[in-house]
């Protein structure tokens, strides 16, 4: 027979064990929900930009994850979706990166056409000015809003940047680093899609 100490170890040890189970319970169903609120959010931020995906959450699986460092901005796999509808492909939403904003990267999400005409941008993330370099948040002023309908040439098109480059973008009065390197990242965002016109057809490789 168990002495009284040996039966409060097996009790001991029994509750531990049913403890970690609960607990690792607890994590699933708390990552579970999490996973669950970030794509929808994700989901709202993509439908900001192409109001028509409102409801297709097939676009979160028909993604690819490619790596453009001089481009894309970042030393790390950006994700670009692909928006498809009537079996032909309308948008790419690319994010990307301006690595050269006034307080550091800026994170932005452009959904731009195959035929490189920019259909909405969103910049997700920012450290910039409170009252300066922020007004490039929707919420801010329309200023991101200006984007809409056009078209870059390629690389070379000087017409795609701030009016104190000699482009069609505004800047704003006391901060134009910001407005420049949103441009910027843009442009080099529809120049990237140009150069790379197998991603139509490259297999989703990036999930949600």
């Amino acid at each position: 027979m168990l002495s009284s100490v040996g039966k409060n170890a097996l009790l001991l040890g029994t509750a531990a064990v049913l403890c970690v189970f609960a607990v690792a319970a607890v994590n699933e169903i708390t990552k579970t929900e999490i996973e669950q609120q970030q794509l929808a959010s994700k989901l709202g931020t993509l439908v900001e930009v192409v109001p028509e995906l409102a409801g297709n959450t097939d676009i979160l699986n028909d993604c690819v994850a490619v790596l453009d460092t001089q481009l894309l901005g970042k030393d790390a796999k950006q994700k670009i979706y692909r928006y498809r509808a009537e079996g032909q492909l309308k948008a790419y939403l690319i994010e990307t990166t301006a690595p050269d904003g006034y307080s550091g990267a800026i994170e932005v999400l452009a959904a731009i056409s195959p035929d490189s005409e920019v259909l909405g941008v969103r910049v997700l993330s920012h450290k910039e000015t409170p009252g300066l370099g922020d007004k490039v948040e929707l919420r801010k002023t329309p200023w991101v809003l200006s984007f809409n309908g056009q078209t870059v040439g390629s690389g070379d098109d000087r017409s795609f940047a701030v009016k104190k480059d000699g482009g069609q973008f505004d800047q704003f009065a006391g901060a134009t680093i910001t407005p420049r390197a949103v441009v910027k990242a843009v442009k080099n965002a529809a120049v990237y899609i140009q150069q790379h016109p197998e991603l139509a057809s490259l297999p989703a490789d990036c999930g949600a």
